[in-house]
């Protein structure tokens, strides 16, 4: 049983794209965020992306699916290992490979009994399944983290949390709430394709691993008929909370083909700044401003499209102290309190579950002695 009160947490978040792990841990009693501390980065090698691409779509006991999981637990067992000291509880996403929230379900390889023998502590794991069961989409998650760092800030007024990684996803936050639980605290849904289609456009013509300061879309041109289909698409009609997988608009992958690199990495990345506007027309009120996180706040052409479709301030979360490339690990270390606590994880508002709900499995090591 965790103690009771503060905690410091350890999490770990490797998305979905593909690029390494992150890892960070904060001190929490599952409500309020006391302290932000250390972080690390360890990324996947080309063999260890080349292995999890391999299973991408695929299920439990498929083919590849073994080995993605063995190369996802040990390159988080080695970064999270550096991290430990202090540590009372780990937060371990795993890496997702196939999600079908109204189909199959929601897939996250890597065992989270595995890496608690590994590390020797108590892993949280499996966070997603739990919603889906119950009706959710199963993402995004990490919007109470969102909520408990609006409050940190000292926010006063409606704000967003914007992430852009391989999907992109929003959180609509009202500090103003006492509890995310409450009423209009939040409202949270997956955007539409971020990073993702980029980076695999320019690793397959150019052999980078993404566009780093947006340089190749700023060569180029937007393709205006194949930013229209796309803005076009019914996913951006259907009311959140919503989600989305990996491959969810390879119509617009397929569009962009005969294309130059240059435009298709420019109409991309357009697309991506337009999931994000058609976003916007959800929020319940407008916000004062857009925090970004993820490997996107860092793509200046990527940003001023985001800003000129929105109407309000675009910043990265540095602009408030925070750490953009450690967020969502941050965020399942906040999450394992919650799961250990019996406290909420996602909620009607987020994903679409019938009822406020916990996810999350825990996992002790062999031979952990339980306080109480």
């Amino acid at each position: 049983m965790l103690k009771k009160g503060r905690v410091r947490a350890l999490g770990a978040m490797s998305g979905t794209s593909l690029d390494g792990v992150d890892a960070a841990w904060i001190e929490t009693d599952g409500h309020e965020i006391f302290a932000l501390g250390e972080s690390g980065y360890r990324e996947y090698s080309d063999p260890e992306r080349a292995a999890i691409k391999a299973a991408l779509g695929r299920w439990p006991g498929e083919a590849g699916v073994a080995e993605a999981g063995a190369v996802v637990e040990n390159a988080h067992a080695v970064l999270m290992l550096e991290l430990l000291e202090g540590v009372d509880i780990v937060g371990f996403h795993g890496q997702t490979l196939a999600h079908a929230p109204r189909g199959r379900g929601t897939h996250q390889v890597g065992d989270g009994r595995v890496l608690a023998e590994m590390l020797r502590r108590t892993v949280v794991w499996d966070f997603r399944s739990n919603d889906v069961e119950m009706g959710g989409e199963g993402a995004p998650l990490a919007p109470v983290y969102h909520f408990a760092l609006a409050r940190w800030i000292g926010a006063k007024k409606p704000l967003v949390f914007l992430n852009l990684g391989g999907v992109g996803n929003v959180t609509w936050v009202d500090p103003a709430k006492e509890a995310p639980e409450e009423e209009g605290a939040m409202l949270a849904f997956d955007t539409g394709p971020a990073n993702a289609p980029v980076n695999d456009l320019v690793a397959a013509r150019l052999g980078m691993a993404f566009d780093e300061g947006g340089a190749v879309a700023a060569k180029g041109r937007v393709d205006e008929a194949v930013l229209e289909r796309f803005a076009g698409h019914g996913y951006f009609w259907k009311v959140p909370p919503k989600s989305l997988d990996r491959d969810d608009f390879v119509q617009l992958v397929q569009d962009v083909e005969a294309l130059s690199v240059e435009d298709a990495a420019a109409t991309l990345t357009a697309a991506a700044a337009a999931s994000v506007a058609r976003g916007a027309e959800h929020f319940p009120r407008a916000p004062e401003r857009v925090l970004v996180t993820g490997g996107g706040r860092k793509n200046p052409v990527l940003m001023a499209m985001i800003a000129e479709g929105v109407g309000c301030p675009v910043e990265p979360v540095e602009s408030v102290g925070l750490d953009g490339d450690m967020l969502e690990a941050q965020a399942f270390a906040f999450m394992a309190v919650r799961v250990a606590k019996g406290l909420p994880t996602s909620f009607p508002s987020t994903t679409g579950v019938r009822a406020a709900v916990g996810g999350g499995v825990v996992s002790e090591p062999a031979g952990a002695l339980r306080d109480g």
